[in-house]
C-alpha cells in the first residue's frame, strides 16, 4: 500500500511540475511549435538517465525512493522519457529491431489511437 501512495504522492509532483514548466515555456516563447511539452519531454529524458545512472551505478536507493521519483514523479511528469529509457535498454543489450520496432509502432499506433479516439470522440 505504500508503494502506491509513493508513486500517486511522486505523480502528482511530477503532473504539478509538468503544468508549470509547459505554461511558463508557452507564455514565453508561444506556442506555435508545442515548445513546452517538447521542454518538458526533454528533461524527463535527461532526468531519467541522469537518476537511472546514479540509481544503479553510484548510489543505492531505496526500491521506494526509486518508485517515488521515476515510477511516480517522472511518469507524471512526462512518458516520453520511460519510453526513450527502455529503447535505449533495448539498444544496450543488442536489441536493435525491437527498439526500432518500439519506436515506429509507437509514433505510428499512437497517432492512429489518437485519431481514432477523435473519431469516436466525435461519433458518440
Amino acid at each position: 500500500m505504500i508503494n502506491i501512495f509513493l508513486v500517486g504522492a511522486g505523480g502528482f509532483l511530477g503532473a504539478i511540475t509538468r503544468f508549470l514548466i509547459s505554461t511558463f515555456v508557452g507564455q514565453k516563447w508561444g506556442r506555435t511549435f508545442p515548445l513546452g511539452t517538447f521542454t518538458v519531454n526533454i528533461m524527463g529524458c535527461f532526468f531519467i538517465g541522469l537518476i537511472m545512472t546514479i540509481f544503479t551505478e553510484r548510489v543505492l536507493a531505496s526500491p521506494q525512493f526509486r518508485l517515488f521519483i521515476t515510477v511516480g514523479f517522472l511518469g507524471a511528469f512526462t512518458t516520453f522519457s520511460t519510453f526513450e529509457y527502455e529503447t535505449g535498454a533495448l539498444l544496450y543489450d543488442g536489441e536493435w529491431l525491437l527498439a526500432l520496432a518500439n519506436i515506429v509502432l509507437s509514433i505510428i499506433i499512437g497517432f492512429i489511437a489518437l485519431k481514432a479516439g477523435e473519431i469516436v470522440a466525435k461519433v458518440i
